[in-house]
């Protein structure tokens, strides 16, 4: 199955530097919907046989344009929300408390899937929430699947069930909205990333490109705040 992870559009959380990761969430930017509607042209290569979107307002939001497009219903989903931050919500992501939220998520990215997110969820609640949506598909029959996820469960999912995904390479490479991570292989098999916002990983250590969908938020390299 190929399996395309797409990072919801920028929310008034992401231009604050907030650490915003409860139900509901936010909405979309002006920005946040030009990015939206920008990914059924993004994604107009893909073949796209089931969309999936988090239970998060911001990722339902950017797949309608998408849905719409391809003529497919979205399937809503908890297991593919943010990592949730626990006792660190609302905080900024340039504080020290709140660079923990990445610190641990990353950890349970390397294998620490006990470790627990401070008045959190662990890893191992975190990483099989997310993989019970991924088998549902792969047991739909679907060959391609879109799923509109979150930055931080998208770094950490791939980094934990990619086998050419290092977690060094997740830490230091940021999803901007609305990029993509694309993935093949199977729950059984295993999974390997084939592109990673727009690079084919093979190259995607040698460079930083923006989104294929809208601006960057930030630099290359760790944002000030965690990728919700």
């Amino acid at each position: 199955m190929r399996l395309i992870l797409v990072r919801h559009g920028q929310t008034p959380s992401n231009v604050e530097f907030l650490l915003d990761t409860a139900a509901p969430g936010p909405g979309l930017t002006a920005l946040g919907e030009k990015q939206a509607a920008a990914l059924p042209q993004a994604l107009a290569d893909e073949e796209i046989d089931a969309l999936y979107a988090s239970t998060l307002t911001r990722a339902r939001l950017t797949a309608a344009p998408l849905a719409a497009a391809r003529g497919l219903d979205v399937r809503v989903r908890e297991g593919i929300r943010e990592l949730s931050a626990g006792d660190l919500e609302m905080l900024r992501g340039d504080t020290e408390e709140a660079r923990a939220y990445l610190t641990t998520a990353f950890a349970w990215a390397a294998g620490e899937t006990a470790l627990r997110m401070p008045g959190g969820e662990s890893g191992a609640e975190a990483l099989s929430r997310f993989d019970a949506v991924v088998a549902e598909a792969a047991a739909s029959g679907a060959g391609s699947v879109a799923m509109v996820s979150h930055g931080a469960a998208i770094r950490v999912w791939t980094a934990a069930r990619a086998r050419n995904v290092a977690v060094s390479f997740a830490t230091g490479h940021r999803l901007d909205n609305t990029d993509v991570v694309v993935l093949e292989g199977s729950p059984a098999d295993g999974w390997t990333a084939v592109s990673w916002a727009g690079t084919p990983l093979d190259d995607a250590a040698s460079g930083r490109e923006s989104g294929p969908t809208g601006q960057p938020l930030g630099p290359a390299g760790e944002p000030p705040v965690p990728n919700e």
